[in-house]
């Protein structure tokens, strides 16, 4: 296949597959240095409206194009993205500020959702169903759900928007697009890629704008808009809940988290070191499934701590640009400002800073590893999501104990435990109150499993065939007058 590059890639919205601007725009800025990188459309709720308008003009024949055709394109817009790796991840460091590494293990992250869907939505199959009477014949097939809304984080610009549309476009669906108006510029790469896969016109649309809540009313109030999918904060996801209660839609929501990583008496010392480094300061600590309570046993806590000091001095704090960076700065002042916050309200009630706890000389927004000990549930640092480099550790005594602190959060997304006894493994992680549990793994996202959490860390799953399933409605149909 012939695969040409794209960029350099727009700076518009994507409307009915005509690129939009608008006199109104925002600035994009480099969190590393503060600096412009460009002016995108601040688009209005009309605007969004118009979206809405050509994803349901759109909506019936791509519905109808067979799910081979789907993931023919699906498959060229895989290629695509593959082939802008470098270009893509460039992008993404400039306007989020993530490591260049990091970037690119995300465009290849987020690339997998479209290559697994792209194969998946051959596959929404329905099934028969024995009769209960002789005269009849009873079947369900699956349809796709309709025109979609998606508003998407700035923390991962690429893989929240593939695990979402790629989704979407394999079930038959069209969507609208509203990504953070942080990192708008991944999501219309993204786009202009899908264009030229050959993604027709309306059945992927991108709204850049800073009236979030404005263009959020629209989407919710539409009618036409049968499932709305959402990853942020909680309180967002509630009122996102409340304003689509009217028109009844299909939500999927991962919202945030406290997730906790349980390290007992009986682990591998170097697994867990390793494992916690990986959750917990991958994206300078930005990520909804990050390592926010690390709970070690005491038998093992001296030796865990001295050992996480030794790897995380290790981390290097730089622009992401810089190939040697592997802590990034934070995406904006309000983040910096939480961090410290968090921190001196744990100083304030006994916690100790073992290394780091202070910004970094780098500039504005970074922020030195750090790790802090004597952590108790007290302390706002406990249940309050972290998003930055700060590893928090508790000391805990007994396996009982550090169920009853792992469980003791609304939050129910991921949690981690690490441990050589199967059988304590085992049974920890079924009493754990998450919808994911990684056991001596730091990190297990990827596309062939379903991420989602449970309690107030939100609802449906992402990503294998759970996520397929999301945008899809079963209908059942009842054959009747069959004679013998």
């Amino acid at each position: 296949m012939n695969i040409k590059p794209s960029t350099p890639f727009p700076t518009a919205a994507l409307i009915d597959g005509q690129w939009v601007n608008s006199p109104k725009t925002f600035a994009v800025l480099d969190p590393a240095t503060g600096e412009k990188i460009a002016d995108v459309p601040d688009l209005t709720p009309e605007d969004t409206k118009r979206a809405i308008d050509a994803a349901a003009k759109a909506f019936p024949a791509w519905a109808a194009k067979p799910a081979k055709d789907r993931a023919v394109i699906l498959r060229r817009w895989f290629d695509l993205i593959i082939a802008e790796t470098e270009s893509l991840a460039q992008l993404m460091t400039a306007e989020q500020g993530k490591p260049i590494a990091e970037a690119r293990g995300e465009v290849a992250y987020g690339a997998s959702f479209i290559e697994w869907f792209a194969e998946e939505g051959k596959r929404a199959y329905g099934h028969t169903i024995p009769t209960t009477v002789a005269s009849r014949r009873y079947v369900t097939i699956k349809q796709p759900i309709g025109v979609c809304a998606a508003i998407t984080p700035w923390n991962f610009p690429i893989a929240m928007i593939t695990r979402k549309v790629g989704c979407a476009l394999a079930a038959g669906c069209t969507i609208v697009v509203k990504p953070s108006e942080e990192t708008p510029l991944s999501a219309i790469a993204l786009a202009k890629l899908a264009v030229d896969a050959g993604v027709p016109a309306g059945v992927f649309n991108v709204i850049t704008t800073l009236d979030g809540p404005g263009c959020g009313k629209v989407l919710t109030a539409d009618d036409r808009v049968r499932k709305l999918t959402f990853t942020g904060s909680t309180e967002v996801g509630r009122i996102l809940y409340r304003q689509s209660a009217d028109t009844i839609k299909k939500l999927t929501l991962e919202l945030g988290g406290n997730a906790p990583l349980i390290v007992f008496d009986d682990a591998d010392l170097q697994q867990a070191v390793a494992g916690t480094m990986a959750s917990k300061f991958r994206n300078a600590g930005q990520t909804c499934v990050c390592a926010n309570r690390i709970l070690v046993q005491a038998g093992i806590f001296d030796k865990f701590v001295a050992s996480l000091k030794e790897a995380a001095g290790k981390l290097v704090v730089a622009p992401g640009r810089e190939a040697t960076s592997t802590i990034g700065p934070l995406i904006n002042g309000d983040a910096i400002e939480k961090v410290k916050s968090l921190l001196s309200d744990a100083v304030s009630h006994g916690a100790k800073i073992e290394m780091g706890g202070k910004p970094d000389d780098h500039g504005a927004l970074f922020f030195s590893p750090t790790i802090v000990t004597g952590i108790t549930d007290k302390m706002a640092i406990a249940t309050e999501e972290i998003f930055g480099p700060v590893a928090s550790i508790f000391r805990f005594e007994t396996e009982a104990e550090a169920i009853r602190i792992a469980n003791d959060t609304p939050f129910g997304l991921a949690a981690y435990l690490f441990s050589q006894n199967l059988s304590r493994a085992w049974r920890v992680a079924e009493a754990l109150e998450a919808g994911m549990v990684g056991v001596n793994e730091g990190v297990f996202s990827n596309e062939v499993v379903p991420f989602g959490g449970i309690k107030q860390s939100g609802l449906g799953r992402e990503g294998a065939q759970e996520g397929l399933d999301e945008y899809l409605e079963t209908k059942f149909i009842c054959l009747g007058g069959i004679s013998a």
